[in-house]
């Protein structure tokens, strides 16, 4: 494989990391809200809360799986 090829698909690896990484971020930040929420307990907002941690779960599997198959495919034209 080239070398600009390889550093191009290497460059991608690391932003679609940084792209789980923030999605994770979110998912806490999410979790700190639910928490408080113990205290003051607000409905409407516990439930706008539990489905931004879903969307923000989803997002992070999509991102994991998308991850692992361009992962599959660098590695594959490595060997080449």
């Amino acid at each position: 494989m080239e070398q600009a090829k390889y550093d191009e698909m290497q460059g991608m690896l690391n932003k679609l990391e940084d792209i789980k990484n923030s999605q994770e971020s979110i998912i806490d930040k999410i979790n700190h809200v639910i928490t408080d929420l113990f205290q003051n307990p607000d409905k409407d907002l516990e439930k706008s809360m539990e489905s931004a941690h879903q969307k923000a779960s989803d997002n992070v599997d999509a991102i994991k799986e998308a991850i692992e198959a361009y992962e599959m495919k660098f590695n594959k034209l490595q060997m080449q």
